[in-house]
This record gives structure tokens, sequence and C-alpha cells, in this order.
């Protein structure tokens, strides 16, 4: 049975990649397919498509994946539907008993070529999957508010143009038919005349969306007779709905209107803490990109630390108190290091400063044992921490793992209720090293719409390390004393978090965002982020100069 076994694996070795075709969506990660994200993860080369968003492969693939590019040539030419599929085939070949991804812009069989490279691949003797995705045809529209079917729409038409040839469009130009177009501007904007010319109203609602499904998406609500016009400067694919209703979209539109909607967000934290925060933003409309203003590393010393946990597991203490995500880490990596896992805290009782460093003991296995229901800082903890009792409490011992630089406010406050606090210095935060000239030039410059700041050390090292944002910024803080250290630092706080937690923050710059657009909508104004404002202030300036 065994050389069997292994012979068939030798030859399975010497055949070309599996292909799998697999539907990108039409623009946002989260639209992807769950076998689509599974095999991007098992890919061992990626062909990608026009419209491929670079960060969605590199956040889903390997390190070692070989990215493939299926919209250009070496020279920069655009590849023909049959170059692509001898491409498809060429890499099959080089990647012997692997997994090949080719990524499809949308769904794989529409208006992507999905017919001539399955059937290159067929007469290369090369098997293939098909993973079918999210179509633009579809989601751009849903996005944009745009229903493609309504009462009173009898067909719904579509047509992928290009510069190729000419589509006959009088078949689209009755008024209960909805067409959706997708292409170039330029191949896009002679079909506005012509179907006027076969007969379709001339005042026929039409939406140009551009960048669907994403943060840059922006929709041109026109006519028929002023289409063209309404894409002189656009340069970029788009897709045009034509049709009655088109004239749902002020009241059906969902995405653009979002609180936050394509506001540029600056999260001075490490990627790691940033995850959620990230999500949250993305989901009230913004894009965020993180600035680490710390680095963390081990302590210089670190027989200390490990002399606590090897305590911790003797049962030397009857409490841990865990004050941010760094501290679980660095515990954790220790435990790691020793060998250990979560059984050692049996017996043990754990507090947590906040949420987010709960969760981070829920991921190791850890439910901790207080958690502040109030403020989420070593006050809260404090307030919730019960004092030593000699009857109930067998251990008067707590265990603090923490950063080099934290304050005294817990040890202090522990020390008065009776208990015994080993204050040990698990990690060390440095300033870290400055983001690239263009980030700190967006900061400096009023690029970015907010920053969000989570605690004062965030503050002072992103003062430190990329100078002050820029006066049009607006200004996020945690609680009272990071919106402290805020002004201190010539800072005007616009927005300050209830509660003392990420989604809390998160939730009221949401909250400022629709303050402002109420505002704007009050006055008669047109709605505009604040580094929009900041340039109009700038360009008024050189005009009166």
């Amino acid at each position: 049975m065994t050389p069997q076994r292994t012979a068939t694996a030798t030859t399975a070795a010497r055949r070309p990649a599996r292909v799998a075709f697999v539907g990108a969506g039409p623009g946002d990660a989260s639209l992807m397919t769950v076998a689509a994200v599974d095999l991007l993860r098992r890919a061992d080369a990626v062909i990608t498509d026009q419209l491929t968003n670079e960060a969605i492969v590199a956040s889903m693939t390997g390190d070692d994946v070989d990215v493939v590019d299926a919209s250009h040539g070496e020279h920069g030419q655009q590849l023909t539907h049959a170059s692509r599929a001898k491409l498809v085939v060429k890499t099959a070949k080089a990647h012997k008993g692997g997994l090949v991804v080719r990524l499809m812009d949308g769904d794989p069989a529409t208006f992507n070529g999905l017919a001539e490279e399955a059937q290159a691949l067929v007469k290369a003797d090369i098997d293939f999957d098909i993973v079918p995705g999210v179509s633009s045809v579809s989601a751009v529209p849903t996005y944009a508010g745009v229903p493609l079917t309504a009462r009173g729409t009898g067909a719904l038409h579509v047509i992928s143009l290009s510069g190729s040839k000419r589509a006959d469009l009088s078949h689209s130009v009755s008024d209960d038919v909805t067409l959706v177009l997708l292409g170039l501007p330029e191949h896009i904007a002679p079909a506005f005349g012509e179907l006027i010319a076969a007969g379709r109203a001339a005042d026929t609602p039409v939406a140009l969306t551009r960048g669907g499904t994403t943060t840059q998406q922006a929709t041109r609500q026109t006519t028929l007779d002023a289409a063209a016009e309404a894409l002189a400067d656009l340069d970029e694919p788009l897709l045009a709905v034509i049709g009655s209703t088109v004239g749902m979209r002020d009241a059906l539109s969902w995405f653009e209107t979002k609180p936050l909607y394509g506001w540029r967000v600056l999260i001075p934290r490490t990627k790691d803490q940033a995850g959620p925060m990230t999500k949250q933003l993305l989901g009230h409309g913004a894009t965020s990109e993180v600035v680490p203003t710390i680095s963390v590393e081990p302590p210089r010393t670190p027989q200390a630390v490990e002399r606590a946990v090897r305590g911790l597991v003797t049962g030397r203490y009857q409490w841990i108190g865990f004050t941010s995500v760094n501290a679980v880490k660095a515990i954790r990596e220790k435990f790691e290091e020793f060998g250990l896992d979560a059984r050692a805290f049996s017996g043990l009782k754990i507090a947590a400063v906040g949420g987010v460093t709960a969760d981070a003991l829920r991921d190791w296995g850890l439910e901790p044992d207080l958690v502040p229901s109030g403020e989420m800082s070593a006050r809260g903890l404090l307030e919730e921490w019960p004092p030593y009792d000699e009857v109930l409490d067998p251990i008067d011992r707590v265990f603090l793992p923490r950063a080099d630089i934290a304050t005294d406010t817990l040890v202090a406050g522990l020390q008065d209720m009776g208990w015994q606090v080993d204050d040990v210095t698990a990690y060390r935060t440095v300033r870290a090293t400055p983001p690239p000239a263009p980030v700190r030039d967006a900061i400096k410059q009023g690029a970015f719409d907010a920053v969000v700041f989570t605690s004062s050390s965030t503050v002072r090292n992103l003062v430190g390390i990329a100078g002050k944002p820029h006066p049009s910024t607006i200004i996020a803080c945690i609680g009272p004393a990071t919106a402290k250290t805020a002004e201190e630092a010539g800072l005007r706080v616009d927005v300050l978090a209830p509660e003392a937690t990420g989604d809390s923050l998160v939730e009221a710059l949401a909250d400022h965002g629709r303050e402002l657009a109420a505002a704007a909508a009050e006055a008669g104004e047109e709605l505009t982020r604040p580094s929009q404002r900041r340039k109009k202030s700038t360009a008024r300036r050189k005009a009166k100069g």
C-alpha cells in the first residue's frame, strides 16, 4: 500500500497546478466568498485581474506566493483574452502539483474571459475549479442606492462596452427597461447619444458610479442628455444605470451617506491593536491609516518577570492584573517560552483593565474575574477591586505585569487596600521611528479628516515623531486624561468618548460626523469633509492673495 501511495503522490506533484477561477467581487473585500478567501490562503500563485486590489491579495496570501499580473504585458500593453489564457496555462505548468488562483474581477462568468481561459486549460489537460463571485453588475448599483428592478420595470439589460465594436442599443429604448453599461468613460459616453437617437427619452435618469463598493465610491446622478458631459473628467472604469429606478436613489442611498463616508482617519497605534477599530471605522464608511507611535520591546533584564511567572505557577499570588493587551502578550510569550499554557492560571483570580484587554485574555482561553463596569482605567479597576480580607483570601499578593513607564496609581491603591503588590516590568515601550515623509506631510497639512487618540502616550509620541495634526483635523480622544494631554500639546479636542473604549471612541466620532451632516443640511450647504474644507479655505486664501 505504501509504495502505491508514494507513486500517486509523485504523479500528482508532476502534474500542472490545479487552477481555481475565483471571483474577487466588485471591490469591497468583505463581499468575497468564504471559498475565495480559503483558496487565496492556500495558493502557490495568484494571477491578478485589471482592477485587483493588491492590498487584498497581500493580506490573504502567504509571504511566498507568486503574484502574476494578467492585465498588462512586460511592456505595459494590455493583454488580450488569448494572451491571458496562455499566461494562465504557463503559470499552472510552472507550479506543478500546486494551486494557482486566477482572481477575476467581480464574477468569473460575467464579462471576464472565463470561457477562453477555461477552454485553454481543457486543451492543455489542466484541471480547474470555478468559484462564483459577487458581480459588479448588481453590487455597484445596490451600493449606490439604485435598485435594478421595481414595479413598472419590465426588463434588465446589461452591456459591457469596449472600443472594438459598438453595441446594438435599439432593444433598450423602452421606458420599462433598466439598462446597465460597464466600461471606460470614452466607451460609454457615445452610448448615451445613440440611445436618444434610437428613441430613449432624453430626460431618462442616469446614475454614474466609479470605485463601486469601496470607500472611494462616488455616484453622479444626471439625465441621459447630460450624461456624456458628466463623464468629461473621469478616466477610470465605471458603471452606468439608465432607467426610472435611478430616481429612488435619494431615498435609498445607504452607503455614500454613512456618517464618516470617505473620511481618512489616522490611528496612532500598532496594527495589532488597531484591527477592531479599523473594521469599525470601515463600517461607518471611513478608511484608516495606522501609524505606530510606540515600539514594544522586552525588558532589559528579564529575571524579574521570569521569577514572577514561576511564582504564579507555584501559588505565590492571589491575583494577576492585566492593564494592557501588551501585558497579556508579554506574559503569554513567557508562558510559551517556559512550555506552560493557560492551565497554570488555575486557582488564580484575573483582572483586566478594560474590554480590549479582556478579549485578549479570552483569545488565550482565560475568562477574567474582574473587568470594570464603569471607567475602564486603573482608577476604574481600583473602584471594583475587592480589598484584602484575612479570612477570605488565603494569599495577600498581587502580580502586576506592566510597562516600564506605567504610573503608580494602581499599585498605591491596591496597597492601601491591604494587598502586597509585585509591580514587575514585563515590557518596555519606546518611541517608534517617524512615519514616511508623505505621511508626516499629510498629518501636518490636513490631509487626514480625523485622528483618534487612545491614550496620552499616543498623543505625545505622535506629535514627537510626526508633528501636530493640522487645525482642520478632527481630534477624538478616548478619555479626559487623553484629552487633557492633547490640549496641553496645543490641539483642539472635538470628540470625547463617553466610555474609555475603542468602540465608544469610534461611535463618538461617527456621531460627530452625523452632527456635521445635519448642520450642513440645515444650512442648505453641500456636506464637505474636514480635509475638503481645509482645501477650499486654502484655495480662497490663494485667490485673495
